[in-house]
């Protein structure tokens, strides 16, 4: 037989005072409301204490903290960072000196070249796929072959050697170009291929070259940038690695270098990881801002890089 209920009687709860409960919402962190012409700083310090405001806050804070403790931080990024004109800005941030490391896929060292050489980039996939011309640019993959071919040393990698071929050819718009901006400050830059992915894989001249030798380079000398992350002292603070619109192959590049990293005896367990994307992807999630870092060291930042990338320059630069 089936159970018979009784509406309960809701005046036998036990309440208490509102004083007495514990808050996550305060007057004191709304947003303030800056007037017309107020500094960047002004309109800084109004936004509202809360999620999204507090993780870029941290951000910023452990950037200058690594900086000034001359600890590194990596701005790791995906080809997007590229194609929606944020370049001047990482460019701007290593002349300062607040970048001390640049890690790209291979997309963005394509876009970054295209940027150098003439200005623009990103062609319309949907109208080229299909008639068969799509990647078929013939200046592109010879400048990476070119680069490759002609590199200075015998150890040297990938990123050092596209930069350094753009700067040697004297590429009409290097001064927007990153590759060429981390040469020309001499930090380390990497660009890490994965094997068909890219539309210079296409070309004999590249697939025929040491690009994929040149590759394991920059993968051997990004584990010692990332070694570099743990701190001088235990009381120092770490350097901070920034994942900035990849999804896949730089999270997994990082969790790599991390594990031969600690491998080796590097203590990383103060380190501050960022992600700076669009979207959640699980990649980044996982292999940025979870799993490598202690808990409260790993950030997700949301938002689109033509407007999160101004900011986070513009904040780093007042406080730096």
């Amino acid at each position: 037989m089936a159970k018979k209920y009784e509406p309960i009687d809701l005046s036998r709860l036990k309440t208490y005072s509102i004083e007495d409960r514990a808050h996550k919402f305060d007057l004191v962190s709304m947003a303030g409301l800056p007037d017309s012409g107020a500094s960047f700083r002004q309109w800084w310090d109004s936004l509202p204490a809360y999620l999204g405001v507090n993780e870029i806050k941290t951000v910023v804070e452990a950037v200058v903290e690594a900086r000034h403790a001359g600890r590194p931080v990596v701005f790791a990024m995906g080809a997007h960072v590229v194609k929606v004109g944020c370049s001047p800005i990482i460019c701007d941030l290593i002349q300062r000196g607040i970048v001390t490391a640049v890690v790209m896929n291979g997309a963005t060292a394509i876009h970054d070249v295209e940027v150098a050489m003439v200005g623009q980039t990103s062609e319309e996939v949907g109208d080229t796929i299909n008639d068969g011309s799509f990647g078929m640019v013939q200046e592109t993959p010879a400048v990476f072959a070119d680069a490759i071919a002609h590199k200075s040393s015998p150890d040297v990698g990938l990123g050092a050697a596209v930069g350094e071929h753009l700067t040697r050819i004297n590429a009409p718009n290097a001064d927007q170009c990153i590759l060429v901006a981390a040469h020309r400050s001499n930090i380390p830059v990497t660009v890490h291929v994965a094997m068909g992915t890219d539309t210079i894989h296409m070309h004999a001249s590249v697939v025929e070259s040491d690009l994929l030798a040149l590759s394991t380079v920059d993968f051997r000398l990004v584990c010692s940038i990332v070694a570099d992350l743990a701190p001088d002292s235990p009381e120092s603070p770490a350097g901070v690695w920034c994942n900035i619109g990849s999804s896949v192959i730089l999270p997994e590049v990082f969790l790599k270098a991390v594990a031969v990293a600690r491998n080796l005896g590097s203590n990383l367990d103060k380190m501050t990881t960022a992600n700076l994307d669009m979207i959640r992807h699980y990649r980044p999630s996982q292999n940025v801002v979870g799993r490598p870092v202690q808990r409260n060291r790993g950030h997700s930042v949301i938002g689109h890089h033509e407007i999160l990338l101004p900011m986070l320059r513009q904040a780093l630069i007042e406080r730096y």
